[in-house]
């Protein structure tokens, strides 16, 4: 599973990545491929395990899926919308997903340290 979550991850990235950069020349299935690298981003967000149960790590986790969901909103805006609507979606969900990707590898840094202290 983790495998395929990583996998789903890689791809989604291309995806999403590739589409908002092909979207400024007009080409018509740009905001498609986008949609479909932003769906993908969301389920590998949504199936990333975690062992850690802290508030802090669950709500870096919300966080986390806020920000893919944000993504995914992003799609259908750039599908009806033709104008640059869709650019502060997008811009507060790479916020969302930038700090995430900070924090929460400190923070499981952070409880797996603690994990290690209880067991001496």
């Amino acid at each position: 599973m983790k495998k395929l979550v990583s996998a789903f991850f890689a791809v989604g990235a291309v995806m999403a990545l590739g589409g908002a950069l092909v979207y400024i020349t007009g080409w018509w299935l740009a905001p498609y491929i986008y949609l479909v690298g932003s769906v993908l981003l969301f389920v590998a967000h949504v199936f990333t395990p975690t062992e850690y149960t802290s508030p802090v790590i669950r709500r870096l986790r919300f966080q986390q899926i806020v920000g893919a969901l944000l993504l995914v909103a992003t799609g259908p805006l750039m599908i009806f919308l033709h104008g640059n609507e869709w650019i502060v979606s997008l811009t507060l969900a790479a916020v969302f997903e930038l700090f995430t990707s900070i924090r929460l590898p400190q923070e499981e840094a952070k409880e797996k340290e603690k994990e290690t202290r209880r067991a001496r």
